[in-house]
């Protein structure tokens, strides 16, 4: 399903724009945009859009509208200073060399002072900071796909409407269909026998296995089965499209069914309206979750 939604949010002093938008896909496929100190939040992001989304490609795009001024914290290692003082101490004392160790000296030395950004040691900004924005961007998305799917779920309505109308046309012609099929066999076996006496038991056994082999009373039964399961997933929340493309398979079987045991033009007109809208309907299953 297809779907955009955005959010913009202050975070650590500047304001961060977060866009996600989602394409019809097969399966689950997300791709991240960050800018580097957001490397942070990538796993946790992953996370939370997995939660949210069972199909689809999705994209989410995170920039910087307004760059953070972060200040910069400066912290002192007095243990590592204290060091360092004694050593030099001891290495003018040795050497008996001149000088004295003073502020300048010690401040150059390394993990005597160190500049700590807000946001983390390294910089980079938290989970924490950035979920707030990412939440409304994805409720502003779920609202489009929602509206999107009651949609398609109206569409795909009509199209198992139409199927049972086909059904209910195939039922009314069934009784026709089969008196017409035990005519012509009486007939055929009449002309084949040329005037002779033809065996009354054999002839009705035969009349009862041709009714057996072209009865479809039960694939009629087992299809609007199959579309009452569809409406039912229709009606539920959550993610259906793989419920439904299950459905389609076993509706498409019944109607096969019907279809090659039809012999009768009429039947066979229903039979390909069918199969044209179980088409259609499976086509926009492509674009359901």
């Amino acid at each position: 399903m297809t779907g955009f939604g955005s959010a913009e949010g202050n975070v650590l002093g500047g304001r961060l724009s977060i866009e996600i938008r989602s394409v019809n896909h097969r399966y689950y496929n997300p791709q991240l945009k960050l800018p580097f100190d957001l490397g942070g939040v990538e796993g946790p992001l992953r996370e939370r859009l997995r939660r949210e989304f069972e199909r689809g490609h999705v994209t989410v795009t995170v920039r910087w509208v307004e760059t953070p001024q972060r200040e910069r914290a400066v912290a002192v290692d007095l243990t590592r200073a204290r060091q360092l003082v004694a050593a030099a101490k001891e290495l003018k004392k040795r050497l008996k060399l001149k000088g004295d160790v003073d502020l300048a000296f010690v401040a150059r030395q390394p993990e005597v002072l160190t500049v700590q950004q807000d946001g983390g040691a390294d910089g980079t900004v938290q989970w924490r900071e950035v979920e707030p924005i990412v939440e409304r961007a994805a409720h502003e998305l779920v609202a489009m796909r929602v509206r999107e799917g009651a949609a398609l779920a109206s569409d795909l309505d009509a199209r198992l409407a139409a199927i049972e109308t086909g059904a209910q046309a195939i039922e009314r012609r069934a009784p026709d269909r089969l008196t017409a099929e035990l005519t012509r066999l009486k007939n055929a076996v009449a002309e084949l026998a040329g005037g002779v006496q033809v065996d009354e038991q054999r002839l009705a056994v035969e009349v009862a296995l041709l009714a057996d082999r072209v009865d479809i009373a039960e694939e009629l039964v087992r299809l609007r089965t199959h579309v009452t399961a569809c409406r039912e997933a229709l009606s539920t929340d959550g993610a259906v499209g793989k419920q439904l493309g299950f459905l389609a398979q076993e509706l498409l079987r019944e109607v096969n069914t019907i279809g090659s045991k039809a012999n009768d033009a009429t039947i066979t007109h229903s039979v390909i309206a069918m199969k044209g809208e179980l088409e259609r309907f499976r086509e926009q299953l492509d674009n359901l979750e």
